[in-house]
């Protein structure tokens, strides 16, 4: 098992689509997949910022974002599963969070699946509080605990 101390974070774009499209697919196992086309279309949208985590040059994360004005919301974060529970996705929040203060975002929103509890864990942990839920908002029928960290 290689040892994750610091991976390698960069920002990338359009020409990633395929690559974000396949480690979303392996960290969503079983729920709806985003295609490379739907990354491709998010990227033509104004604010859209993605950052790539990889080990020795192999992709094994990543996080999307979106700007507008001074808000940010978080669109998805993904690990692969094999590179889980290793600092790798609170790293990704920690670049993420560093760009945004940079632009002077005051309030960075993610929606989270009452099912995936150690999603919900982490982004607690990185200072993020429950501001609602949307009833039934996943394919699979399970809700979606809005949250919400201020920046400011």
């Amino acid at each position: 098992m290689t040892s994750v101390s610091d991976p390698v974070i960069s920002e990338s774009g359009t020409a990633f689509s395929p690559v974000l499209a396949a480690l979303h697919a392996s960290a969503f196992e079983g729920a709806a997949r985003w295609s490379e086309s739907a990354f491709t279309e998010l990227f033509a949208t104004p604010g859209t910022r993605a950052f790539l985590a990889s080990i020795q040059e192999a992709p094994v994360g990543f996080i999307l974002i979106r700007a507008v004005l001074d808000e940010a919301e978080i669109l998805t974060l993904a690990v692969s599963p094999e590179w889980r529970r290793r600092g790798i996705a609170r790293k990704l929040l920690e670049r993420v969070e560093h760009e945004l203060k940079k632009k002077q975002i005051t309030k960075l929103f993610l929606e989270v699946s009452t099912k995936n509890t150690s999603a919900e864990a982490l982004y607690t942990k990185a200072g993020f509080v429950k501001a609602g839920t949307r009833k039934r908002y996943y394919e699979d029928g399970s809700d979606a605990v809005v949250m919400v960290r201020d920046m400011s």
